[in-house]
């Protein structure tokens, strides 16, 4: 079983390959909805989508609460869960702030869903978003 801590690093590490070595804020504003989209997609089955919606949320909610610099990004996302709202917020951070607004949420929400439905459960539903993007050529990298 992996600890919170390992699930932090393993998702930190997931993001962080996606977004590549030649980052800008479009690749990164591109991975962390990615990201979000394919939890919703793994999640969606066992929970439906108004369960992911209200996760990611409450997931937005508790990033800003935990960190006061995320303050404004809440109020523009927090209706629905519009990726293309996410997106537009994203690209207007700077880079390294969007990269840490993406690890905070995905963490966040990752911890969250622990808490409903138990570590090894979350770890099994969600490894598939995890796994594929640690092992796979980060998209700047493949030959044409």
């Amino acid at each position: 079983m992996s600890t919170p801590s390992e699930e932090s690093r393993r998702i930190v590490a997931s993001l962080i390959h996606r977004v590549g070595p030649n980052a800008d804020i479009a690749k990164t504003a591109h991975a962390i909805v990615a990201t979000v989209q394919e939890m919703d997609t793994a999640l969606t089955p066992i929970i439906g989508h108004q369960g992911v919606a209200a996760l990611y949320r409450r997931s937005v909610h508790l990033c800003v609460s935990t960190h006061p610099r995320l303050a404004g990004t809440y109020d523009r996302v927090q209706a629905a869960m519009d990726l293309t709202v996410l997106t537009s917020v994203l690209v207007e951070q700077s880079e390294a702030d969007a990269l840490f607004f993406g690890e905070v949420l995905l963490t966040t929400f990752y911890e969250l869903l622990t808490t409903l439905i138990g570590p090894l459960l979350t770890a099994r539903l969600l490894r598939s978003v995890w796994e594929p993007s640690l092992s796979d050529t980060p998209s700047q990298e493949i030959s044409p």
